[in-house]
């Protein structure tokens, strides 16, 4: 972004500084009087604007234009020049935004510090914005199992519409990584994604957050909705969102615009919507804390997230991939899985999905040994009080069985354990366990274990009624 507006009333003053910018490899625009510079804005926002403090036939002058400039977009750095300058003026224009003062006749050298200095302070300002927004955030999506391909499947076909898309699953699962994958595949990707923490703000400042304010001595602060123009809105678990705000954000979705706190004037916004929960929202609508409206106005097109428990067969995947992440971003030790450790891993519960899996690896690698494979032992088990290697620790309720009952009560859990493990493929089951096919379907059948699609893949669960 190289384009500066440069409004003065002399033409040759213009046109001077015009050629000198131009040499330097910036491009321009200019304007006579206050109408043209409005017009110019209006056409398309400049980089950077030299202003004129006195302008002759113009309905504004240099403060005016400024004002306005930086009520409506703060982000454009100005600077201000006049033959006719004081340090009163001076002091006038930095209160009211300008980046800086120069006094005609101006030092060319002068001129061009302070413009370079102007726009790299300005992109500094944008860089700092995305990183804030999370724009660089990480939006792979890894998995090989049928509900990953399911959820992906129904990711790309929302990615090139405009249409609102509701997430849906349990905490942790990589909600807020699959409305960045739609992002980053739309052709919004070069906007902003912001995200609105529904559950993180509180609710007094909620409005103050989400549409900005309007305050004389700060002027104009955007809020999220104004930031996310062009882009991307997620709101993150948006069942925590306030009833009174549920209403002002049903307006922003059929007008798309709204009104800052404090101000009069409309804000026009171009905004995609993505929300999640983690809730039952019916509940929620019958209960009274969500607004119904809302509800289907969010709800265009659903698609739910799968938990972790859903697709086992993507864990060793998933697993590596934080060991590589963490080696590159925090230099913790590069190390393999070995095959009891995938396995372990495999068929730990995870009730925090994805980030319970990611805080485990972390843990693993700045805890265990630096060198060789990951090994089972060093993972978190159910009883992590049992010491003895080799040993299988039995829970109380298993103890206290006659041998045959703990033996089906284990061969149960132990065979449900293993089709999910494996996405609920019975021939690599069978080939884990050692079994034939035929005979592991036999097994089944006597123990009461059953499957069923879920999330695209095959679950297996215990039939309560065939079991005596």
């Amino acid at each position: 972004m190289s384009d500066i507006l440069i409004t003065d009333d002399e033409r040759d003053i213009r046109e001077l500084i015009s050629d000198i910018l131009k040499d330097e490899g910036f491009t321009t625009r200019l304007a006579g009087n206050s109408d043209q510079c409005m017009a110019e804005i209006a056409k398309e926002k400049p980089s950077l604007m030299i202003l004129d403090i006195w302008l002759k036939d113009s309905g504004m002058d240099g403060i005016d234009i400024l004002k306005t400039v930086k009520r409506d977009h703060p982000e454009i750095p100005i600077v201000i020049i006049s033959g006719h300058g004081n340090i009163e003026i001076a002091v006038a224009a930095i209160k009211q935004g300008a980046y800086d003062f120069i006094e005609k006749p101006f030092n060319i050298d002068q001129l061009m510090v302070v413009i370079r200095r102007a726009m790299e302070t300005s992109r500094l300002r944008r860089e700092n914005q995305e990183l804030k927004r999370g724009e660089t955030a990480n939006a792979e999506m890894l998995g090989e199992s049928a509900a990953f391909r399911t959820l992906k499947s129904q990711l790309d076909k929302v990615t090139k519409s405009n249409g609102r898309v509701m997430l849906t699953g349990s905490p942790g699962s990589g909600k807020e990584i699959a409305a960045r994958y739609i992002h980053s595949n739309s052709n919004r990707a070069s906007s902003p994604f912001v995200t609105v923490n529904s559950a993180s703000i509180e609710p007094e400042r909620m409005e103050e957050v989400l549409f900005g304010r309007e305050t004389p001595g700060k002027g104009i602060e955007k809020g999220l909705l104004e930031q996310a123009n062009g882009g991307v809105i997620y709101f993150d678990e948006v069942a925590d969102m306030p009833l009174g705000t549920q209403g002002k954000i049903l307006r922003v979705l059929v007008d798309q615009m709204f009104q800052r706190v404090g101000g009069t004037d409309k804000v026009q916004v171009d905004l995609r919507v993505i929300s999640s929960t983690n809730r039952d929202l019916a509940a929620e609508i019958a209960a009274g804390t969500f607004r119904q409206e809302l509800y289907h106005r969010l709800n265009v097109v659903p698609i739910p997230v799968p938990s972790l428990e859903e697709r086992r067969e993507d864990i060793p995947l998933l697993a590596e991939h934080f060991i590589g992440l963490f080696n590159r971003n925090q230099g913790l030790p590069l190390r393999k899985l070995a095959d009891d450790a995938r396995a372990l891993l495999q068929t730990m519960v995870w009730p925090g999905n994805v980030r319970q899996l990611k805080n485990v690896v972390e843990r693993v690698l700045i805890l265990g040994d630096s060198n060789g494979p990951i090994m089972a032992k060093e993972l978190p088990s159910a009883d992590e009080t049992a010491a003895d290697e080799g040993r299988i620790v039995l829970s109380g309720g298993l103890a206290t069985l006659p041998l045959r009952e703990a033996r089906e009560l284990f061969e149960r859990e132990y065979l449900l354990t293993q089709i999910n493990r494996f996405g609920g493929n019975i021939s690599r089951t069978a080939s884990f366990v050692g079994m034939e096919r035929s005979a592991l379907h036999r097994k089944l059948k006597s123990l009461g274990v059953v499957t069923t699609s879920k999330a695209g893949s095959r679950v297996a669960y215990i039939d309560e009624e065939t079991v005596e």
